[in-house]
């Protein structure tokens, strides 16, 4: 007898992880930034007080790298059939987690006599041309975009969350290779099947610092077609150079993903000159 069993009660999330990926050949290039956050917090505070919006360092993060984006469009882009396409506008994907609680991803409930393990799924939030909104504008559209995910009120995410759910395992992976096909590489709009045109935009950001994770890189998703993955660690003390002296400051590390096809060393050496700036005079660079 098998020492192993299959997980039957996977959310739609884990379902696309299992089937996304093939055996490694990844263009995928990976580094770090760490940021000396006490500039970008204060400004945090400021903002929040103006505004009353929960702006939070993502928000900060999110609106530095679109702008590094503008700076750069020749990395604004996505791999198709050999040749580099440049997207018009920096879009930016936010991740936004969600827990299934007692219902499964079709909306049935779990019957009384079976266990049903609390897990975490995972949606997103896609801000168009981010980089022509305020750091308060950002926030709030992802506010609202999130909450509309987390009560099922999503429709366009609830759609697509709820195809796949629908689907055998080994066809979802079929089906989102397909579907990155028809939209990348034929062009085709498929917004009236339910899949987003161009879903995931020039960069997704997700904050694992909520889960008291302090460094962490994610890989590049094949069918999003996005050059760029930033990963926010949480917030902490450690120490840093002010002045000449080193004192204890408040730090994050930013894992980045890219794609080497796409942009070169010299590429995220300037972007990550553009973002180190935007978060060191956040006020300067930014907008208040």
């Amino acid at each position: 007898m098998s020492v192993f069993h299959q997980h039957r009660s996977l959310p739609t999330w884990r379902k696309v992880a299992l089937s996304a990926w093939g055996a490694p050949r990844s263009p995928a290039a990976y580094g770090m930034l760490d940021i000396d956050c006490e500039p970008a917090l204060a400004y945090i505070e400021r903002l929040r007080e103006a505004s009353g919006e929960k702006v939070t360092l993502t928000h900060v993060l999110g609106r530095a790298v679109a702008l590094a984006l503008a700076e750069h469009p020749e990395v604004n882009g996505f791999v198709s059939g050999g040749r580099l396409m440049l997207r018009k506008t920096v879009d930016l994907f936010f991740q936004v987690v969600f827990f299934d609680d007692d219902d499964d991803a079709s909306g049935k409930a779990a019957t009384s006599g079976e266990k049903k393990s609390k897990d975490a799924n995972l949606a997103g939030a896609k801000i168009r041309k981010a980089d022509t909104k305020s750091t308060v504008e950002i926030a709030r559209e992802l506010r609202e975009r999130a909450t509309r995910i987390r009560t099922r009120g999503d429709a366009e995410t609830a759609r697509g969350s709820a195809t796949l759910a629908r689907l055998p395992g080994p066809l979802v992976g079929l089906a989102t290779r397909a579907g990155a096909l028809l939209s990348y590489d034929l062009g085709m709009n498929l917004s009236r099947f339910g899949i987003p045109y161009d879903a995931f935009g020039s960069c997704m950001i997700t904050n694992v610092g909520v889960f008291g994770i302090t460094v962490a890189w994610a890989p590049l998703v094949p069918m999003s077609r996005v050059p760029l993955v930033l990963t926010l660690g949480a917030v902490r003390e450690a120490p840093v150079a002010r002045n000449g002296a080193v004192v204890v400051g408040r730090v994050a590390t930013v894992g980045v993903a890219f794609d080497h096809r796409v942009m070169d060393g010299y590429h995220t050496g300037k972007m990550a000159k553009t973002l180190l700036e935007a978060m060191a005079s956040p006020d300067a660079a930014l907008g208040a």
